[in-house]
């Protein structure tokens, strides 16, 4: 990141302006100048985008020589969360390389909106999507001016850390982000895309649904609109990214057919067979006469005959039963033929294949498709894995006397074969899929959601009750310290030891430092 050739091109610049201004900035310092230069390689969100882009471009061309080069996110509600995620990473994997985040729309209404909590349901304010963004690349710039203040400050201390300076890995990550069904119309999408692409996102993940009835993936009710409609916002994000010159600027194209039954626009076919006519097609209909028809009823004629769509009281249109696959089938050819470069296909359950059975057809189409899958904390993971390995024993020839279906999350079936054979299966889930099913980026959308709630439910049920201060230290502190947990010293990360420096360079003797004698993280 920080290169040597930056930093002496950076320093040559401040001398000559010095030379340029005369004794007026006869305080400012060349090198401390340079140093704070390469301390935020990312000036703008637009030059997070490029940057982000590119290495989802290249991570992408590397899965389709290689599938077991997936790639892999979580869903991150605060910048705070998504720093600590990626100095983790950093820390425990020595790079970052084919590790994402990912934005969830769940995680902004449920924790983010300031009605408070809300379901999943684009009730939230557009600008919190893009503001959240914007959060996260401020903690993931900081984590990195953090980590090179420290090596700079060693290189001064006489340290011989010049090449981790010259070779600094950075925290900022791609971050593929949720715009919901676009919230509003396509113009609506385009603006607030912009607004995202501003902010650093250089991969905006759009889903099928009606945008003013759009619900969660995994709840019912879901309604889709046809693909013109669905296909002009893709075009809309497409114009967004071209706008502000991220020509890599990757689009998420997301399907709710599987689990959507209902649509609320029949669209207008110009002739058999095109979009507009497949997805007419897959409505529920009856044959009917002209004379039993209802005064001012929408028929639509097939094949010579008049049918009558099966309507809601709602006016929505009901699909008919069966045809879940065959339009999730359709909407990923659609999408990627309209312009979108990865697909995402929404499961009742984590299946590979399940999932494989979708994207292979998918695939005798367009032989490159590639999928984003949600590894969503909605499914029983235990409870599927276990069932599926129940099937898979018993197709085997096992005896599976010792096991009732019904029953398989009872804990007296834990350390059993079928539950090892199950936890084998959930662990190896992500690479299966990626080789059988596709799968070129695996997330888990709303795991920091979880971890804070057990977290807190565990610290809460000692502090307040007959450990007290223990819980904490035993639970918390104590495994920071031992693990090396970069926020032990909260301080430091923070930015106290930055702004020391800073104050050295700004005021020079005269700074008012915090790190002295006193400060009590010298305790640790």
């Amino acid at each position: 990141m920080a290169t040597q050739q930056n930093y002496v091109s950076v320093l040559e610049t401040v001398k000559n302006l010095k030379a340029k201004y005369g004794n007026s900035w006869g305080a400012i310092s060349p090198e401390n100048a340079a140093r704070m230069y390469n301390q935020n390689r990312f000036k703008t969100g637009i030059d997070i985008a490029k940057y982000t882009a590119a290495i989802m471009r290249k991570d992408m061309a590397e899965y389709d020589a290689d599938n077991s080069k997936y790639t892999q996110s979580l869903g991150c509600w605060h910048g705070f969360v998504a720093q600590q995620k990626m100095i983790a990473v950093k820390k425990h994997h020595k790079t970052t390389s084919k590790t994402y985040l990912y934005l969830s729309g769940w995680m902004v209404a449920a924790l983010r909106s300031e009605f408070g909590p809300l379901p999943d349901q684009s009730m939230h304010e557009k600008t919190s999507v893009p503001a959240l963004i914007e959060e996260i690349y401020t903690f993931l710039k900081q984590a990195d001016a953090v980590e090179l203040n420290d090596l700079f400050n060693r290189l001064d201390a006489g340290e011989d850390v010049q090449a981790q300076i010259d070779n600094f890995e950075t925290h900022v990550v791609p971050i593929i982000a949720d715009i919901d069904a676009g919230f509003g119309n396509p113009e609506a999408t385009y603006l607030l895309g912009k607004k995202m692409i501003e902010a650093g996102a250089c991969a905006l993940q759009i889903e099928n649904q009606v945008s003013d009835v759009k619900q969660c993936g995994h709840q019912d009710g879901k309604v889709t609109v046809p693909h013109e409609e669905f296909h002009a916002k893709i075009n809309a994000l497409r114009y967004a990214f071209l706008e502000l010159g991220v020509e890599d600027g990757i689009i998420v194209a997301r399907t709710d057919s599987e689990g959507a039954g209902l649509t609320q626009t029949i669209p207008v076919s110009k002739e058999k067979g095109d979009l507009a006519s497949k997805y007419i097609s897959f409505l529920k209909t009856e044959e009917v006469d002209i004379a039993d028809a209802k005064e001012d009823e929408v028929l639509i004629k097939k094949d010579g005959k008049l049918h009558r769509p099966s309507r809601l009281s709602s006016g929505l249109y009901e699909f008919a039963p069966g045809t879940n696959i065959d339009r999730v089938v359709l909407d990923c050819i659609a999408s990627i033929q309209a312009g979108a470069d990865l697909l995402w296909i929404e499961t009742p359950i984590p299946h590979v294949g399940e999932i494989a059975h979708m994207m292979n057809r998918v695939k005798e189409v367009i032989p490159n498709a590639k999928l984003v899958y949600n590894n969503s904390p909605s499914f029983n993971w235990t409870l599927n894995f276990r069932k599926q390995a129940y099937d898979a024993m018993k197709e085997a020839g096992e005896d599976m006397s010792a096991y009732v279906k019904e029953e398989l999350m009872d804990i007296k079936y834990d350390n059993t074969p079928l539950s090892e054979k199950a936890d084998e299966m959930i662990r190896t889930f992500q690479a299966d899929a990626s080789r059988e099913a596709g799968v070129f980026h695996h997330l888990i959308t709303l795991p920091t959601y979880h971890t804070t709630a057990l977290h807190m439910n565990d610290l809460s049920e000692g502090y307040f009750g007959d450990l007290g201060m223990l819980a904490y230290v035993k639970g918390v502190q104590r495994q920071e310290l031992r693990k090396g947990v970069s926020c032990v010293k909260h301080q430091r990360m923070a930015g106290s030891d930055i702004g020391d420096d800073h104050k050295e360079f700004f005021a020079g003797e005269l700074a008012l430092k915090a790190g002295g004698a006193n400060n009590t993280s010298n305790q640790f």
